[in-house]
């Protein structure tokens, strides 16, 4: 393939003077591979999946993309059309999550990338490209949850489980990856009108979160999770970590309710309770394949096209909207393989 001649789509966000500001317009546009970025592994992106990130670097989060223009997307899964080592052949399925893709490199809102090959993953036996993009990188950190709380010895038969966030990206997967390992889980959202499609996905119940995010000055409150899976932050996670049984554990991998946590030592020594950061981004490739085998094989959920939707890079624009304003319900999926 001739890099200098090829022509492709993508979402390109450019930023724009306003005065004595900007502002952050992302657009369908079309490149050239030659102006992708270096690197071993050129890929034909099938499809992508949109992520929080992904919001803000499309609206111009500067800690999260520097400089602009810029085509986000943190996820993609593909095939391989060109290879500089050996590992990757012309015609492999493979996807890329997290490492710089989509923040400070050209991301999979794009019908190719070119990444380093230490970014890459061959597709495991068992998952479609496609499903691997419905998981993408919300479903593979609500797996590194579940793991982290596992590993503290979490089991069925200790009680609720609360996951924040729940019609969310990592949220849907969280709840239905704990329902399918036998856990009790309770659902924490503010969109009531979904409490039919939590329960199908595997919750037991449904909680409001503005009552669970209640200002409270007491230092405990009565326990009642064994476990949680947080993407809230503030002070939502303070009244979970005030309120797990003696010995709980909270996975926290998010800060859409606030980056702040203005909390005090008494769950963790009165209690003996466990805060577990989680990241995503920069694992060791050979941590992030063994994640992903699990969710392929014995992880694998039953109900994947039910938590995803399909869109078109006409409606991506759109659809980061949707996520920013908080309405978005499930996973949504950037299908390069319709007509763009």
């Amino acid at each position: 393939m001739n890099s200098t001649d090829v022509a492709f789509k993508c979402f390109r966000v450019s930023e724009k003077a306003d005065g004595d500001s900007s502002r952050f317009i992302g657009e369908r546009s079309e490149r050239k591979l030659s102006e992708l970025p270096p690197g071993d592994v050129l890929i034909k992106v099938h499809y992508s999946s949109l992520n929080y990130k992904d919001v803000l670097s499309a609206n111009g989060n500067k800690s999260v993309t520097r400089q602009y223009p810029h085509t986000p997307g943190i996820d993609a899964a593909g095939t391989v059309v060109n290879s500089d080592i050996a590992q990757f052949k012309c015609g492999d399925q493979v996807l890329v999550t997290g490492y710089d893709l989509g923040m400070n490199t050209d991301g999979g809102f794009s019908e190719y990338i070119r990444v380093p090959a230490t970014w890459v993953l061959p597709l495991p036996v068992g998952l479609t490209l496609h499903h691997s993009m419905v998981l993408g990188t919300a479903g593979f950190t609500a797996a590194l949850c579940v793991e982290k709380l596992i590993q503290t010895g979490l089991s069925p038969d200790k009680g609720e489980i609360l996951v924040t966030g729940a019609t969310g990206g990592v949220g849907v997967i969280a709840v239905a990856l704990l329902a399918k390992l036998g856990y009790t889980v309770t659902a924490c959202t503010g969109k009531h009108n979904q409490e039919s499609f939590l329960k199908d996905i595997g919750a037991t119940s449904i909680i409001d979160r503005a009552g669970l995010a209640e200002p409270s000055t007491r230092p405990l409150l009565k326990e009642r999770w064994a476990g949680a899976v947080d993407v809230a932050g503030g002070e939502l996670l303070w009244n979970i970590l005030k309120s797990l049984q003696y010995g709980g554990s909270v996975a926290c991998c998010g800060l859409v309710g606030a980056p702040t946590l203005d909390a005090t030592v008494f769950p963790f020594i009165l209690r003996g309770v466990n805060l577990l950061g989680v990241d995503s981004v920069n694992l060791p490739l050979e941590k992030k394949g063994a994640i992903w085998a699990l969710l392929a094989s014995s992880w694998a959920l039953p109900k994947l096209e039910t938590i995803g939707t399909d869109i078109t890079l006409w409606e991506l624009a759109e659809s980061l909207q949707t996520i920013l304003e908080g309405r978005a319900v499930g996973r949504m999926i950037l299908n390069l393989s319709r007509p763009n």
